[in-house]
């Protein structure tokens, strides 16, 4: 069972439904027996970073989720989900994140031609080696819609990237933790692949990478 941490994000639906198109049993919970019960965890979200953070506060999450990745569960955060993970935002001043992985998120700086928020496809480039794009090729497209990006303390957890005004770490990968800032639901057939593999991690341990 794939569980979905509900703490009123948006994107919830989108993600539940391409979970069940790839024949995965999904609950929606911020129940915290049946998240830290589950196989996998995934924190999807849209919006704010600091009302991200003060709705997981006030459910009681932070110390769950905390101890679901403690614990070794396979954990993905897609979106504002990646940017939770990590210490601060500046959409959001004063805001403390999870602070599970090291750095900060960005405003994505401005540049002639370039609109923000960024809404829609650019092709990623792999750093670094990374589950989550087994059988997928550099150059593959991905659909985001942010306005702030992560820029991450430790580049070897950096496993995908695209430019957009500025070089941006779009994927990352350490122990448990997966993460990605696009939107693998909205990203055809390449995002249900990135899914997929996420699903398979700890099923298929042999499988060379």
């Amino acid at each position: 069972m794939i569980a979905i941490i509900d703490y009123d994000a948006g994107n919830i639906k989108s993600v539940e439904k391409a979970l069940i198109h790839l024949g995965e049993q999904v609950v929606v919970s911020r129940d915290p027996k049946v998240l830290l019960s589950a196989e996998k965890v995934i924190l999807p979200g849209v919006g704010s970073f600091g009302d991200a953070m003060n709705k997981i506060r006030g459910y009681g999450l932070e110390d769950v989720i905390h101890k679901i990745i403690d614990q070794n569960t396979p954990f993905l955060g897609i979106c504002l989900g990646l940017q939770l993970l990590f210490e601060s935002s500046e959409e959001s001043p004063g805001v403390k994140g999870l602070s599970i992985l090291p750095g900060k998120i960005i405003r994505i700086p401005d540049s002639p031609g370039i609109k923000i928020p960024h809404i829609g496809w650019n092709s990623l480039l792999f750093p670094n080696k990374g589950k989550l794009f087994r059988g997928i090729n550099e150059q593959s497209y991905v659909y985001f819609v942010h306005s702030y990006y992560l820029k991450a303390h430790d580049p070897k957890i950096v496993t995908g990237t695209t430019y957009y005004s500025t070089e941006i770490h779009a994927a990352v990968e350490y122990k448990n933790v997966f993460a990605c800032q696009f939107h693998p639901e909205k990203s055809s057939e390449v995002g249900l692949k990135i899914l997929d593999n996420f699903i398979k991690i700890g099923r298929e341990e042999t499988h060379a990478y």
